[in-house]
């Protein structure tokens, strides 16, 4: 599965990062491509493409601020998620990922 995430919190420093370490280790455990956007305080990082959006399954956008061009993910499978959840159960939301694909994305 291919996945996207974007990750962002309102201090815009530690949480962001570590959400996109955790969901990072969580997805390729699993087997799963992933690649994290992070919106931090520095401004935008490792900025998906459209390429990648095109191509990817599912995408993960943490909730609690709201997410820069948002809009390029119109039409994709969306997970919202609280930057602290991505931090703490970045497992979790990885299986959920491959349930709601397993659901709505097989095409």
């Amino acid at each position: 599965m291919k996945i996207l995430a974007v990750t962002a919190c309102p201090s815009g420093v530690a949480h962001t990062y570590m959400a996109a370490e955790a969901l990072t280790k969580a997805a390729q455990k699993k087997g799963h491509i992933i690649k994290v956007e992070t919106q931090g305080s520095i401004g935008i990082e490792n900025v998906i493409t459209a390429k990648e959006v095109a191509n990817a399954d599912i995408v993960v956008l943490t909730k609690d601020m709201a997410i820069k061009n948002k809009e390029r993910f119109a039409g994709k499978l969306i997970i919202n998620v609280g930057v602290g959840d991505a931090v703490r159960k970045a497992d979790i939301i990885v299986t959920k990922a491959e349930e709601i694909f397993a659901q709505k994305g097989k095409k």
